[in-house]
């Protein structure tokens, strides 16, 4: 079953942002894009280093009007705990959402029973509250914040135009194709 076009539930989660805790919920999320970066645990490995990553290019997302949400299933009090106790953590800017109860991972299919955590993947949500893109790679290979924002770019482009789609590699600027019989095998 394919999570593309599947409407976030409703939800209300604590997250902590900017030394701050505050609620998310799934109106916050509406009229914007998103991303909610789903990773195993906090005080781990791999984690840190997708998250400084993504901290790196955190304007660059803002600069496109997408609001980046970090989900594990630990709580807001362990987030707090950990921004303040690692460097790469304390360079976060976007809000890290507590999921506890595995509300959101469920919801997304990311939630691993076994070990009570999420696995690790991303998922692009557009205005309507709907996941136009998204991918879930095993806990032990990190992902690459760069290949994200181009395909958030890449996503928001085919919504704006949607008789366009965008090839392999596409970049904002780039040319895109204009699906028709004419290039039915030339491409």
């Amino acid at each position: 079953m394919t999570l593309l076009q599947h409407e976030l539930t409703d939800f209300k989660v604590q997250a902590f942002q900017n030394n701050e805790f505050h609620e998310v919920t799934k109106a916050d999320v509406l009229g914007h894009w998103s991303v909610f970066f789903f990773y195993p645990a906090d005080f781990t490995f791999v984690c840190p280093t997708e998250l400084e990553d993504l901290a790196a290019k955190y304007e660059d997302f803002k600069k496109i009007g997408c609001e980046i949400y970090s989900v594990s299933t630990d709580t807001h009090f362990v987030h707090k705990a950990w921004h303040d106790a690692n460097e790469k953590i304390a360079k976060i800017q976007y809000p890290m959402l507590a999921d506890p109860t595995a509300l959101l991972a469920r919801d997304l299919d990311t939630y691993n029973e076994a070990d009570g955590m999420a696995e690790r993947g991303d998922f692009i949500v557009n205005p309507e509250g709907k996941v136009v893109a998204y991918e879930v790679i095993s806990s032990n290979v990190g992902r690459n914040a760069d290949e994200l924002l181009r395909r958030v770019q890449a996503s928001q482009f085919v919504y704006e135009h949607g008789d366009q789609v965008c090839p392999a590699k596409w970049q904002p600027g780039e040319d895109t194709i204009e699906p028709s019989l004419d290039l039915v095998g030339l491409l």
